[in-house]
């Protein structure tokens, strides 16, 4: 478009504007009514960010409070938080909230009222008749609708159940009663006649509990599974259905089950169907080009309802915490400009994407029309829509203009509809709203109706410089695109073709045979050995401590910066080998996908976070005074003995290596027998990096035969171990021994497990704690020192959350660690399934197996051990207070969070813990309480970062301080301290200039 036709469009499409503006009724709602509340509500919560958080989080927890003391401490509690921001007459009510009797009642009366009566002015009805009565209404309007099930992402499969039942009575209810109803041709019919009236639009993520993209195959067979009785329904009652967009990861997944299903023999003729895509993404163009090609090969038309994205905010902080690109444009006129130049593409070829425009910007809705009017389409070749509840005098402008408009109507039951009624609530009152700034604001006009791109110019200017120039977590891979997951497939393919291979010691830098072999097993097909290696008898300890010792004098004078240039070449090979790394550990560990990837991106963190962490270590503290000079430094300790476990094969034994290593300790590496050959390419990272000959050696074995050499032995100075706690303080016990020619006292650094309890408060957020108590107790089987293996559930919660849990674990899918859809998978080796059954037996006779899952024939293929459930367990019971170390949760009741802290307190160990609550106190609270430490709130308590949660804990779960964080390095250090006297008879070699000047 050239300048002169682009400056004539711009003019057409303000007109449009203009004329939309000049219909609206702006005339407030009578003072001292329903609305008129809620207009002050809405206008006091824009007028500070602070209110408005606080109050959304009041109307999110107040489904769960039950009691009118529990209404008015969470008013009081949110909004003491912002009490000097509250209006003086809120600020003394504030603090005289009634609690209990009549006046209490009333408080509680009240606040559900007000907030039942806030969620029906954005939701369409709790039931079919209500449902049924918001669409006459609307219709009496000419208004078109769509209906949406409220509710977000299902937990488990029979809530996945109820939501496809839920979808076939609503479309079975509504044709009945909809189809017999008059035509309406404004809403009913487009350019090529009548149209589907009953509209419905669906959520793929609600059909399975599982969706995942990292398993398409298997996410796309459960969800069509319950999918096609509903498209199967809908077309035989004459329904359109539209699948809705959810979150960015779940996107590729959307489209690719859209597209699969409808070219299915029974779906590929069928129109009346349609899918959302969000104009804040970057990819939405790319991804409307291969839609259209798809349709075209489809042969038959879909609709496309166009909308800018919901969840803006939830994208960029899961970018900004994962550092991953953030997938959505950044500023907002960047996104309206996409808007504008996808609704040119839609409307270009509506016939095969038939487009819908979701949006209550009035510049969007003219440009729309303006781009139909020049190409001369009829006004019924496309629709607007819009939500319920929002900018009703758009809406009336627009059907006066003659355009179809359907309203995006939620429907369903207030608990699951709050949070679509908070979202709704903060796009209503976001700062960069096109309501709140026409509407509230009242923005000139010219100034609502710009061009977007005309912003460009005074956007902030891109940063030139990298903000994480020092440390920052390595991504994890994510699994949703396409080109990850293949890679991982490759690497497995290319492992798999691997196995068997013999690995030996190396010790000096030279291969050595050990005396023995041992086999190492893949756990989830125990036929299949991984590998062998060979293990490292006493007299193998003894030679490479002594050459380790050998190595010590060159390796401790070696410059920091040098040592620490080891690790970041290190971490550049492990980058290039991430995926084979990965697959490896799935293999021999049984760690599911996502577990492996993570493993790796630990172990390269540590490589780097350490490599910095040494340099600015190696920096002298000077405390220099005239005539005397102060220098405090540190140096390395000297030969350092690493034992590592299996669960974490190599981040944990990366992390104590690399950290001894560039400190200036040469290292002795003794893996878990069990991952011995994940060690192994470990080593070769190292060997292919050039460290000097003697600095690392490699020596697995079996620990009873080979440790006590090493632990004992006079010439070992640190001892770096993460494991059990009875091996943990039997080192410490033996290396607290000096024996003779030892002239230094050991240093023990131990990681030795956890009893780790999630605290379950009553208000707190089910979805939320069930998702992540079940991610923490059970995610690889329940085997991590930070696994989640108590439930303390307050008693007004216990009875929603126990059968909610139960669902959730029985939804969870067992399988060898190598298929992607993976949650559970084996547990190590055949002597770990021995002993958690031991102690599931044992468990049966202490409290309530609420629930066993069942392996089936995965049993009889590898070390599977299914997630139990215990309920009603005492505090005291053996499975409440041992370590179990498999997929075993005890749930515990708590009259209150006092108990429930006493009852997380007592165990001898303090390593992780969680707490799931919306209260700000009970938060603040545990904070003080819960000695652990790293404790977790309202998230999973598994999953640590190196520097952003340093990892370890105290009491018997550890020695040391933790890994990951700026204290680690110094346990493998010596402090010193300098001083020289640099007077010589009355002068000194350096004069200030104060001393010049008085020569």
């Amino acid at each position: 478009m050239n300048q002169s036709a682009e400056n004539g469009f711009e003019e057409l499409t303000r007109a449009y504007g203009s004329e939309i503006f000049a219909r609206l009724n702006r005339t407030g709602p009578i003072p001292f009514t329903p609305a008129w509340f809620d207009d002050q509500m809405m206008a006091l919560s824009m007028s500070d960010e602070a209110i408005k958080v606080q109050l959304f989080r009041f109307i999110d927890a107040l489904p769960l409070l039950k009691t009118p003391e529990s209404i008015a401490r969470h008013l009081q509690e949110y909004f003491a938080e912002v009490d000097n921001r509250l209006p003086a007459v809120l600020r003394f009510l504030l603090h005289r909230l009634p609690a209990h009797g009549v006046p209490g009642r009333l408080l509680a009366w009240l606040a559900r009222m007000n907030a039942e009566r806030l969620a029906h002015k954005f939701m369409a009805g709790s039931n079919l008749p209500e449902a049924l009565q918001a669409i006459a209404r609307l219709r009496q309007h000419h208004f078109a609708f769509t209906i949406d099930l409220l509710g977000e992402a299902t937990i488990t499969e029979t809530e996945a159940d109820e939501y496809a039942q839920q979808y076939l009575d609503l479309i079975a209810g509504l044709t009945r009663e909809v189809n017999a109803w008059p035509e309406d041709p404004a809403i009913d019919c487009d350019q090529n006649g009548p149209i589907p009236r009953v509209n419905v639009s669906i959520k793929l993520s609600s059909l399975y509990s599982q969706f995942d993209p990292i398993d398409p195959a298997g996410t796309s067979r459960a969800v069509c599974m319950r999918l096609r009785p509903i498209l199967k329904l809908a077309r035989s009652k004459g329904a359109f259905v539209n699948f809705d967009m959810e979150q960015f990861a779940f996107k590729d997944e959307t489209l690719r089950i859209f597209r699969e299903i409808l070219l299915e023999p029974e779906f590929r003729d069928w129109a009346d169907v349609g899918i959302a895509m969000q104009a804040y993404l970057h990819d939405t163009e790319r991804d409307l080009q291969q839609l259209l090609e798809w349709v075209r090969q489809r042969d038959t038309s879909v609709w496309v309802r166009l909308v800018k994205g919901a969840y803006w905010d939830f994208e960029t902080v899961i970018a900004a915490q994962n550092h991953w690109p953030a997938p959505v444009f950044i500023e907002k006129w960047e996104t309206d400009a996409h808007y504008e130049t996808l609704t040119r593409f839609l409307l270009e070829n509506h016939e095969d994407l038939r487009p819908a425009f979701g949006s209550h910007n009035i510049r969007s809705i003219a440009f729309a029309m303006a781009m139909a009017h020049e190409m001369d389409l009829p006004k019924s070749s496309f629709e607007f829509q819009m939500l319920y509840g929002m900018a009703d005098p758009v809406k009336d402008a627009l059907v006066g203009m003659g355009q179809r408009l359907r309203i995006y109507a939620p429907f369903g039951q207030l608990l699951p509809g709050m949070a679509y009624l908070v979202r709704r609530l903060l796009e209503n009152t976001s700062n960069e709203s096109f309501l709140r700034a026409s509407f509230q604001e009242y923005k000139p006009e010219v100034q609502l109706l710009m061009n977007p791109r005309s912003h460009a110019s005074h956007s902030p200017a891109a940063e030139g410089e990298d903000k994480h120039r020092g440390f920052h977590n390595e991504p994890v891979s994510d699994f949703s695109r396409e080109e990850n997951r293949r890679a991982m497939q490759d690497a497995l393919r290319g492992v798999a073709s691997q196995f068997g291979r013999h690995h030996l010691l190396v010790i000096n830098g030279e291969e050595k045979p050990g005396g023995g072999r041992m086999e190492s097993h893949n756990p989830s097909h125990w036929d299949q050995i991984v590998g062998t290696f060979a293990l490292a008898k006493k007299e193998d300890a003894e030679a490479a401590v002594a050459a380790a010792n050998a190595a010590f004098p060159a390796w401790r004078d070696t410059p920091a910066a040098e040592r620490s240039r080891y690790l970041f070449d290190a971490a550049k090979v492990m980058r290039r080998r991430r995926f084979e790394l990965s697959a490896w550990e799935v293999y021999e560990c049984g760690k599911p996908w996502r577990e492996a990837d993570a493993d790796v991106a630990e172990a390269i963190d540590f490589c780097e976070y350490y490599a910095r962490e040494m340099i600015r270590l190696a920096s002298p503290i000077r405390h220099d005074v005239p005539g005397e000079d102060n220098e405090y430094f540190n140096e390395p300790r000297g030969v350092t003995v690493v034992i590592s476990p299996w669960n974490f094969p190599l981040a944990i034994l990366c992390g104590m290596t690399t950290a001894a290593l560039v400190t200036g300790n040469p290292v002795i590496m003794k893996p878990a027998e069990q991952s011995s050959v994940v060690a192994v390419k470990l080593m070769e990272i190292f060997q292919s990096v050039g460290l000097p000959k003697g600095v690392l050696h490699f020596l697995p074995g079996i620990g009873e035969e080979v440790g006590p050499t090493l632990v004992n032995h006079r010439d070992v100075a640190v001892i770096a171990f993460t494991g059990s706690r009875g091996v943990g303080l039997a080192i410490n016990y033996e290396a607290s021994a000096t024996p003779a020619g030892q002239e230094h006292v050991k240093r023990v650094i131990a990681e030795m497990g956890g009893k780790n309890a999630i605290i379950v408060d009553a208000d707190a957020d089910l979805d939320e704690a069930v998702k992540g108590v079940v991610e923490s107790a059970f995610f690889y089987a329940g085997q991590k020192c930070s696994a989640c293996s108590r439930a303390v559930v307050l008693e007004p919660i216990y009875d929603a959350f126990l059968p909610r849990l139960i669902e959730a674990t029985r939804s969870l899918k067992m399988a060898p660690a190598d298929d992607p859809g993976c949650f559970v998978g084996p547990v190590i080796d055949m002597e770990a399934r021995d002993r958690i059954l031991g102690m599931i037996e044992k468990g049966k006779n202490e409290a309530k197996l609420a629930f066993a899952a069942d392996a089936g024939a995965l049993t009889q293929q590898g070390s599977f051990v299914p997630p139990h459930v215990f309920a009603d367990v005492s505090p005291q019971a053996t499975i409440a207070r041992e370590e179990i170390f498999g997929p075993v949760l005890s749930v515990i009741r708590a009259r209150d969070l006092n108990e429930a802290l006493d009852i997380a307190n007592a165990t001898s160990y303090a390593l992780t813990g969680g707490l799931f609550s919306r209260s700000p106190e009970s938060i603040r609270r545990v904070r003080r309480e819960f000695r652990v430490g790293n404790l977790y709130i309202n998230r999973k308590i598994t999953g640590a970062l190196v520097e952003r949660q340093p990892f370890g804990g105290f009491k018997l779960s550890g020695i040391g301080s933790k890994a990951g964080g700026p204290d680690y390095l110094l346990q493998f250090l010596l402090p010193r301290s300098i001083t020289e006297n640099t007077m010589r008879h009355g002068f000194t070699p350096v004069l200030n200039d104060a001393s010049a000047n008085h020569r």
